[in-house]
């Protein structure tokens, strides 16, 4: 499945630059191993899409709400960290 997100310029450069190996997103559509994850660049400021765009097949999926190893208090002090390796 072809899958397209918009992406802000400096997180788009990130990936493109190869520094962020890692997408975080709320879990609002279906992402599945195999995929291609469609980046398109979107410039808020000017409220429109850059014309750059990048394809990268999907790795890995982790979706957090199907683990409750986290107390709910950790997470409303703490929040989220995603780690991206290589």
């Amino acid at each position: 499945m072809i899958i397209r997100k918009k992406t802000w310029p400096d997180l788009f450069q990130k990936v493109l630059d190869g520094e962020k190996n890692f997408d975080m997103r709320i879990a609002d559509f279906k992402c599945e191993q195999g995929d291609v994850l469609v980046l398109e660049e979107w410039d808020p400021a000017k409220g429109k899409y850059t014309g750059r765009r990048l394809e990268k097949k999907v790795k890995f999926v982790l979706k957090s709400k199907d683990h409750d190893f986290w107390k709910k208090e950790d997470i409303e002090k703490h929040g989220f960290l995603v780690v991206g390796f290589d």
